[in-house]
């Protein structure tokens, strides 16, 4: 029979930082930001060039439909230029739409739209100038006027210039992502962490934003704790941030060490036991996390992650009926909880209730994210479909169960024998991966 594995605990995740103290306030060297959808040399992707297009094409709609009469011939072909591809071509053509009509605020933007392409910034600022003087609020020419100014890094003109953008139009998520963008290039991470929020909520899943926001809402953190070791470099809070960015590292001793320490600082802090006990478990000491979730919930009755696991734990020792019970308070205060189903259907099989735990493994496996767990719930779904004789469905699932186990030994496999190749020249032993 196959050997049953017990399923990891998993906190929520954090930012990883490092764990060493003397790292952590150090800022690091400033960089050049990453700017969304081209390089720092201004050479633009496929996505790029397209949102310039369009923006072309919007332009030259909104005006010939006031003005047709008047659209100097080499606008029209100058965006069809732009349109295919043809940049320099497109370049000459606005130029000569200028050239034959200088109060054309139009031609001038897409002039600096083109010029920017080409990296041409300095004659991309001037002709997008000249567009606002004409139509000071023309969509989209301060957004791009903050752009030419924060490739050649003059950081408070593109500020100012993107800021007017944002506040003239503030439903455009390209406005307030750049917004962000130039701020964080300003070494200003809460700023520009205020104007992607805002991108985010007006563009969601947009990768650029997300990367940004990110980037800005790691720096605020690292921020905040830096100076949490300025104020008390020995407080408990510092320990537990310690310990967190330990744990997310899966330096599980290490995390027990702070844990304590931060414990023996602030013994009656809620949480803390909690986030002990997960590490403990993360090192199978089951009696030592046990008593740390039993000393959460003295100090916090109410805290249900503490109860869920204390649950896990009596059904992982072979106590079906307070491991349910615990299970389902805390499924009572929390019903999202993570591998519910699977420990809720161990329980009932500890209970002979075959039936109850069958419904809780199919819905694991159907909605459960870990491989390491959907295929021990599909071993668990075949014992509960034997014991109640529906045998066609055990020899399914447990074809299943073989099934993703093979795959997972051919992954491991494969993973040792890449390992392999990149270290020709390991040590007596290459470092066993920590299943938890």
């Amino acid at each position: 029979m196959a050997q049953l594995q017990a399923v990891p605990f998993r906190t929520g995740s954090m930012h990883t930082i490092s764990a060493n103290r003397k790292a952590l306030p150090a800022p690091g060297p400033k960089t050049q930001a990453h700017v969304p959808s081209a390089d720092i040399n201004g050479r633009s992707s496929n996505v790029r060039l397209v949102g310039l297009a369009l923006l072309l094409l919007c332009a030259t709609s909104s005006y010939m439909s006031a003005q047709t009469s008047t659209v100097p011939p080499e606008f029209i072909q100058a965006t069809q230029d732009m349109r295919e591809g043809r940049l320099q071509e497109a370049a000459d053509g606005f130029a000569g739409a200028v050239k034959r009509q200088p109060a054309f605020a139009e031609a001038h933007f897409n002039l600096g739209l083109v010029d920017e392409e080409l990296g041409k910034y300095d004659e991309a600022v001037a002709s997008l100038h000249e567009a606002l003087k004409l139509k000071p609020r023309l969509h989209g020419a301060n957004l791009f006027l903050g752009i030419a100014e924060f490739r050649m890094n003059h950081l408070d003109e593109a500020a100012a210039a993107v800021q007017k953008e944002a506040t003239a139009n503030p439903k455009d998520a390209n406005a307030w992502m750049w917004v962000g963008v130039v701020r964080l290039a300003q070494d200003r991470p809460e700023d520009a962490a205020e104007a992607l929020d805002k991108a985010a909520k007006l563009k969601p899943g947009d990768q650029d934003i997300l990367y940004h926001r990110g980037r800005a809402h790691l720096l605020v953190s690292k921020n905040s704790y830096a100076e949490m070791f300025k104020v008390d470099s020995n407080s408990w809070l510092v320990h537990r941030v310690l310990a967190q960015a330990n744990a997310e590292a899966e330096r599980h001793v290490d995390a027990i060490a702070e844990y304590e320490a931060a414990i023996k600082l602030a013994p009656t802090q809620p949480g803390l036991h909690e986030e002990l006990g997960t590490e403990y478990r993360s090192v199978n000491k089951i009696a030592e996390a046990e008593a740390a979730f039993q000393r959460e919930l003295e100090i916090d009755p109410h805290n249900v992650l503490a109860t869920y696991k204390l649950g896990a734990i009596e059904v992982e020792k072979g106590d079906g009926a307070k491991g349910k019970e615990l299970i389902e308070a805390a499924q009572r205060e929390k019903p999202g909880l993570v591998h519910l189903d699977y420990n809720l259907g161990r329980a009932e099989m500890l209970l002979n209730n075959e039936a109850a735990a069958a419904s809780h493994f199919e819905r694991a496996v159907k909605t459960d994210t870990d491989p390491e767990l959907i295929e021990q719930a599909w071993f668990q779904l075949g014992t509960a479909y034997r014991h109640l004789h529906r045998m066609d469905e055990a020899r399914n699932a447990m074809a299943t169960y073989q099934q993703l186990k093979d795959e997972g030994a051919k992954k491991s496999q494969k993973a040792l024998e890449t390992y392999r190749e990149e270290h020709p020249n390991p040590p007596d032993a290459p470092p066993q991966e920590n299943p938890q």
